[in-house]
């Protein structure tokens, strides 16, 4: 087999078989075939698309090019949750404690935080010792124990997904939906969960930018899912402003320890309840959107969630107190405050310049290399669909240098958009697909 012919054949528009795409995957991840050929081929397949077979072909051969993690030793059925990335998303921080406490295990692996977007692993970093790089041996006793782990993506979980995307990085092949596809369910497969859950995020803040791309990237990731064995279910969330009322890192996790306190602003709730309604689902836990929210109300009311939440903190070497008085995370030395120009209504608040002016305060990465400001962030108090006065607050910004304050205050104030009209706000959850 070479690398040759099958870059032709795809190039001319022919679907590439299982066992091409396996050869393909394995000579690439093992340095066989160099890097300006595998380029080659993606630009191929950015042009000519990829069918189901191959995407499902593609996804699994970069699953079992590294380690898969076996989970079958933890009881129940294990739920996995992805977010495809959005500005103010904390609602793993949220979801999984709610949902361990009411008896699914969830095993999960996340990223950190690149560009606008934020990272759950740089959000529980803001416990002072909580370490997310945990033995295999570790992570599933946890979850046994606990019910709930959260590490960061081990070096050989899918190993060839890295290769990849180091190079649709740099040959603007990024955004091509079989590639998103396949990257994303490479990792949650190689995960080991029993079923898994996406949050598809649309909207200006978000990689898909309208609700017919995110839905049709849901269900190309939902078909992979369910072709590869696992129940997957995924829902659509708008992302045309940030999630909650938080941006940031250590900001993020205080909102998040708010929301299991019983106090989370409706649009964040809102995600929580629907993605934590299609977990239980798929663990056979809960019979209808109804009774999933019902029970995950009442374990948020009863401080089991909240006590899970801190149980979880403390396993992996964070200190528990931080969770129950979050006023003792670290704080930035300036606070600064911008202010509404006129009288109205706020018509539109742009995430993507949000999660920039986060990034440019230092709470975000420009690369993978970027070392990140825990303390800096925004505090929204003003969203779309809120009435504001001329000189009232419309968000904080926190950080620790005057002249990044000064750029991240520009952004955030031409974030706002205002009328005379009043508005309602956005819905926030959009579409379930679970099929």
């Amino acid at each position: 087999m070479r690398m040759y012919d099958l870059i032709l054949k795809k190039k001319e528009g022919a679907a590439l078989n299982k066992e091409e795409i396996q050869w393909m995957i394995n000579a690439f991840t093992t340095g066989e075939i160099p890097d300006y050929q595998m380029s080659a081929m993606l630009m191929a397949i950015c042009f000519q698309g990829m069918n189901h077979d191959e995407t499902l072909a593609l996804t699994l051969a970069m699953r079992d090019s590294g380690d898969v993690l076996d989970l079958s030793g933890i009881k129940g059925v294990k739920v996995d949750k992805h977010s495809t990335g959005g500005v103010g998303d904390k609602t793993s921080l949220i979801l999984t404690p709610i949902i361990a406490a009411l008896g699914v295990p969830v095993a999960k692996m996340s990223g950190r935080g690149l560009g606008h977007t934020g990272g759950t692993i740089d959000k529980l970093e803001c416990f002072e010792g909580f370490s997310t790089s945990i033995s295999e041996e570790a992570f599933l006793k946890q979850v046994s124990e606990v019910g709930v782990a959260i590490a960061g993506q081990t070096a050989n979980l899918a190993p060839a997904d890295k290769k990849l995307y180091a190079l649709r990085d740099v040959t603007a092949t990024v955004a091509e939906k079989s590639l998103i596809a396949s990257s994303i369910m490479s990792k949650k497969l190689a995960s080991g969960s029993d079923a898994i859950v996406l949050d598809v995020k649309t909207g200006n803040g978000a990689f898909m930018q309208t609700v017919e791309k995110a839905e049709e990237l849901a269900r190309i990731m939902v078909a992979i899912g369910n072709g590869a064995g696992k129940k997957t279910y995924a829902v659509i969330t708008d992302m045309s402003q940030p999630l909650g009322n938080t941006v940031g890192n250590i900001v993020e996790v205080q909102e998040a320890i708010e929301a299991l306190n019983g106090k989370g602003p409706k649009d964040l709730m809102d995600v929580v309840y629907a993605l934590g309604y299609l977990m239980l689902k798929a663990a056979g836990v809960a019979e209808d959107e109804k009774e999933a929210r019902t029970r995950m109300e009442k374990v948020i009311a009863s401080g089991k969630a909240l006590d899970k939440f801190a149980d979880f903190v403390e396993a992996q070497g964070g200190r528990k107190e931080q969770v129950y008085h979050p006023q003792l995370l670290a704080k930035a030395a300036i606070t600064e405050t911008i202010t509404a120009p006129e009288d109205g209504y706020v018509e539109a608040l742009n995430a993507m310049a949000i999660g920039t002016a986060c990034m440019s305060l230092g709470g975000g990465r420009e690369t993978k290399e970027s070392q990140i400001d825990l303390t800096a962030g925004i505090r929204l108090k003003k969203k779309i669909g809120d009435s504001v006065k001329k000189g009232e607050c419309l968000a904080e910004l926190y950080g620790n240098d005057a002249a990044k304050c000064n750029d991240a205050k520009e952004l955030v104030q031409n974030a706002f958009l205002f009328s005379k009209e009043p508005l309602d706000a956005p819905e926030t959850v959009l579409k379930y697909i679970t099929a």
